[in-house]
């Protein structure tokens, strides 16, 4: 597979096309961002750290039965991917109150939320990723119906997945962001599953072990990234 010229460059991953026009590689890069880009930093090591997490993951998902765009890894920063047409939409369960819920709703951090929430943002930094509902997304034209269905089937099926995976690591699956694309006229998951778009907590002292300990300036970040990961099993 021969890597050729750069596609895009995000915030923390950079797209690179390939000899196929089906796959694509994700570099998976040090830099560290939070509050849409305005605090930026670089932390050694997380490249690697994010990248092998979610290869874990989305491999786990796929055993499960969850179409995602993964195919392999290729270094410890890149990875394999399908070329999805990405859909401009994020979409965010909730399994206990915590971020952007809390201010919103003027609850507590930390109720267990039975059932959980599921939500829909505009993937737009400029806007601060808006919240959306399923009119806006069928009538600005971003995903039909059935697409909308699937993305919030997938979106629970991970959910099940996932609290019971993290749980047995004695984490406790806070919340998440997924984002999904089409691919031969299919929904399938993308972009990355990893502790820069979920949050998680030790299941006894609740500590947080995501990016939370950037955004909150609590140290040691990367340090718990690998700490979560040596707990599910990801050999880093």
């Amino acid at each position: 597979m021969q890597k050729l010229e750069e596609l895009f460059t995000g915030k923390a991953k950079s797209v690179f096309k390939t000899d196929d026009a089906d796959k694509l590689i994700l570099e998976f890069r040090d830099d560290t961002s939070a509050f849409d880009g305005e605090k930026i930093v670089q932390l050694e090591r997380k490249g690697m750290v994010n990248n092998k997490f979610n290869a874990f993951i989305m491999q786990k998902l796929q055993a499960a039965g969850i179409p995602t765009h993964f195919e392999s890894l290729l270094s410890d920063t890149e990875s394999l991917v399908k070329k999805l047409d990405m859909i401009p939409v994020e979409c965010v369960v909730r399994n206990i109150s915590a971020g952007s819920i809390v201010k919103r709703l003027g609850v507590e951090e930390g109720l267990d939320l039975n059932p959980p929430t599921f939500e829909f943002f505009l993937k737009n930094d400029a806007l601060h990723d808006p919240m959306i509902n399923d009119y806006h997304i069928r009538s600005f034209g971003w995903a039909t119906e059935e697409e909308v269905a699937a993305m919030k089937k997938l979106t629970f099926q991970v959910n099940d997945i996932l609290t019971k995976l993290f749980d047995a690591a004695e984490l406790l699956l806070v919340d998440y962001k997924l984002e999904f694309g089409r691919f031969n006229g299919e929904i399938f998951l993308g972009d990355e599953f990893s502790p820069d778009g979920c949050r998680l907590w030790d299941k006894e002292t609740r500590e947080k072990m995501d990016k939370d300990r950037f955004r909150q300036d609590l140290g040691n970040v990367i340090e718990s990234y690998e700490a979560v990961a040596r707990r599910l099993g990801v050999e880093l």
